[in-house]
């Protein structure tokens, strides 16, 4: 793809995003469903938190992109090898893990992770903004442009570090309100629900190395072109 068609398709994506997360965050309901309780605000979930990883994603691609225009190559570098990491470590992992995970619960029992109160809070284009259109924005991703991933035991370190900080977000979120983010998480005992959040890290893991094989598969080992 053209540097061009690849800045404006980046434009075009991060002004989407943003207008997703503008959206949801400022989702007004006449009456709280009984399931949502206020701490945290919208940031305490990972739906949300997502979106606003690929508003940034994006914002750094479309920088990168426009500095290749104007050919300053040398912040160009520095920018692309930001965007690479944001990439390989989190945002296609994520946002991979968000759709997939989301859809598999809904179909199960959507109590568990997005109650049916909602769906007069939350407009269905929103729900499928952020629950859908994730996954075919971060493949279609890998198939635009290449991206350096890291040596893996670094690239597992960083998102390792970020499940943790996650994790730590939502039990301390449970210590304060005595409130889960998520219902599932109440169907769990405290050794059920380590495993269920070492089994969530698993898959990401997964997802990461999905990643990163679909990467090499479709660019290889090339060199980036400034």
């Amino acid at each position: 793809m053209e540097i061009s068609t690849l800045a404006i398709y980046h434009c075009l994506v991060f002004v989407w995003y943003f207008f997703v997360s503008y959206s949801i965050t400022h989702v007004e309901a006449g009456e709280r469903p009984s399931e949502v309780f206020l701490y945290g605000g919208q940031w305490k979930y990972l739906t949300v938190l997502n979106l606003i990883l690929q508003a940034l994603f994006y914002g750094v691609s479309f920088l990168a992109d426009v500095l290749r225009l104007i050919k300053e190559l040398r912040c160009a570098k520095c920018v692309i090898s930001s965007r690479d990491l944001l990439f390989s470590v989190l945002a296609f992992p994520v946002s991979t893990f968000v759709s997939i995970s989301f859809w598999t619960l809904h179909t199960y029992n959507r109590e568990l992770v997005y109650p049916k109160s909602l769906d007069g809070v939350i407009p269905c284009w929103l729900n499928h903004a952020m629950h859908t259109a994730v996954l075919p924005f971060a493949v279609l991703e890998i198939f635009a442009t290449p991206h350096r991933y890291p040596a893996k035991k670094k690239g597992l370190i960083l998102l390792g570090f970020a499940a943790f900080l996650y994790i730590s977000w939502v039990l301390w979120i449970y210590s304060v309100t005595g409130e889960w983010v998520y219902p599932l998480f109440a169907l769990f005992n405290p050794a059920g629900l380590a495993a269920f959040f070492a089994g969530s890290l698993a898959i990401i893991v997964l997802f990461y190395n999905f990643g990163e094989f679909l990467n090499r598969m479709i660019w290889g080992q090339s060199k980036f072109c400034f």
